[in-house]
C-alpha cells in the first residue's frame, strides 16, 4: 500500500508512486489522473447547484400520487394496472440528478464552442487511441479495460469516450503547448516520490500565539509525552486520537514550511511553532526517516518523466478550461444562476426555475 504523505497545508494528499509502473493501479490513474480532466461537473466545477430548487409537482404534494395519476405520455410501466410514464421518470430524475447531469453538458458545451471558435476538431479515431495507449499502458487487452471502467467506476464505453476522453482530448489542443519537464523538476519529482521521509507526530493549535505557545511549551518541558498532549489539545481530528501519528512527511508535498522544519529536526526533537496560517499553528516532534524507495535517479527516470509531464499536462489543461469557463456566460434556469461571460449583459429580473 502506498505511504501518503500529510501536508497540513494541503488536506489532500497524493499517493507516492511505486517503483515499477506495473505496479501503478490503474484505478488510481483513473482517478488522479484521467478524472482529473473529466469536466463534468466535479473537478472544474464553477457553481453548484442549489437542492431542492427545482421541485416537482409530486413533492409539492408529499405523496406523489396525484402527479403519477395525472402525468401523460410514454407509459414505462404499470403496477396494478397504474401507469409510470416517461415524463414522471424524467421530472424525478431532474430532481434527484438533473444538476449535475446539466452541469455536464454546460462544461462539455463550453470545450465544444471554444473548440469550434478555434478550428479544433477531435475525430473518434483520436478518442480511440487515446483509449487503446491507457489501456495498453497497464498491459490489459481493450475488452478487459472496458469492463473495469464499467464494474469499478460505473462508466459504459460511450460515457467514457464522450464524458472523459473526449474533453481531455479537445483541453489539450486547445492548450496547445508542448510540456517540458526540466531537470530541477526531475530532481525534486525524484525527491517528492522516491526520497526519505521524517516520521513525526503532529500538534494544531488554533487559537492567538500565546495559546499556541502554551502547548509548545509543555512539548518542549516533556517529549516524551507528546503522544498525551497531542490528545489533549490538537485540533486535528484524524492525527489526535492517534497521539499526533501522521504520514511521513515528504519534501515538495504542498507544504514548504512544514516540510522545511520537519526535515531539520533530529530523532526525538520537537520543533518550533509553525504557523500555517492565521491563527493556526503546528508542532511536531521528529520520530526518525524512512529510507528512500530508491537511491538512483536513472533507475526510475522514465516512468518518472511520463508521470511528471502528465501532471504538468494536468496543470496545463486546468488552467485553460478555467480561462474559457470564465469567459462564457451562462444561464443556468434549473439552479438559478448566471455567469456573466466575456460580455455580460444587464439582467432585469431573476432567472425563473424550468418549467414543464
Amino acid at each position: 500500500m502506498s505511504e501518503q504523505t500529510h501536508s497540513p497545508e494541503n488536506q489532500n494528499p497524493e499517493p507516492v508512486l511505486p517503483v515499477e509502473k506495473t505496479q501503478r493501479s490503474w484505478t488510481n490513474y483513473i482517478a488522479g489522473t484521467v478524472v482529473l480532466l473529466i469536466v463534468a461537473g466535479i473537478c472544474f466545477q464553477f457553481f453548484r447547484a442549489n437542492p431542492g430548487v427545482a421541485q416537482s409537482e409530486s413533492a409539492a404534494n408529499g405523496t406523489g400520487r396525484s402527479s403519477l395519476s395525472a402525468s401523460s405520455g410514454k407509459i414505462l410501466a404499470k403496477v396494478n394496472n397504474e401507469s409510470i410514464t416517461y415524463d414522471v421518470v424524467a421530472s424525478y430524475s431532474v430532481e434527484r440528478h438533473g444538476a449535475e447531469i446539466l452541469d455536464n453538458l454546460i462544461n462539455r458545451l463550453i470545450i465544444q464552442q471554444e473548440c469550434d471558435r478555434q478550428g479544433v476538431t477531435v475525430k473518434q479515431g483520436e478518442v480511440e487511441q487515446e483509449v487503446a495507449e491507457t489501456a495498453e499502458k497497464f498491459n490489459l487487452p481493450l475488452d478487459t479495460w472496458y469492463q473495469m471502467l464499467a464494474s469499478e467506476r460505473g462508466l459504459t464505453k460511450d460515457q467514457y469516450h464522450k464524458d472523459i476522453i473526449w474533453p481531455m482530448i479537445a483541453l489539450k489542443k486547445l492548450a496547445g503547448k508542448s510540456i517540458q519537464v526540466t531537470e530541477k523538476e526531475m530532481q525534486e519529482g525524484f525527491e517528492r516520490d522516491y526520497g526519505p521521509r521524517v516520521k513525526a507526530r503532529m500538534i494544531i493549535v488554533e487559537g492567538n500565539i500565546r495559546q499556541a505557545t502554551e502547548v509548545w511549551n509543555k512539548c518542549e518541558a516533556a517529549p516524551g509525552e507528546f503522544d498525551r498532549i497531542a490528545r489533549e489539545h490538537s485540533t486535528d481530528p484524524n492525527s489526535r486520537p492517534l497521539g499526533g501519528v501522521i504520514p511521513p512527511i515528504r519534501k515538495h508535498g504542498g507544504s514548504p514550511t512544514v516540510e522545511a522544519e520537519a526535515f531539520k529536526l533530529r530523532p526525538g526533537e520537537v520543533s518550533g511553532l509553525i504557523e500555517i496560517a492565521d491563527s493556526k499553528y503546528v508542532i511536531l516532534k521528529c520520530e526518525g526517516r524512512t529510507e528512500p524507495v530508491v537511491e538512483d535517479i536513472r533507475v526510475v527516470w522514465n516512468d518518472l518523466l511520463e508521470q511528471l509531464t502528465e501532471e504538468e499536462t494536468q496543470k496545463s489543461v486546468a488552467q485553460v478550461f478555467e480561462k474559457i469557463r470564465k469567459e462564457a456566460r451562462v444561464d443556468n434556469f434549473l439552479t438559478r444562476t448566471t455567469t456573466a461571460g466575456r460580455n455580460p449583459v444587464q439582467q432585469t429580473a431573476a432567472l425563473q426555475p424550468v418549467t414543464k
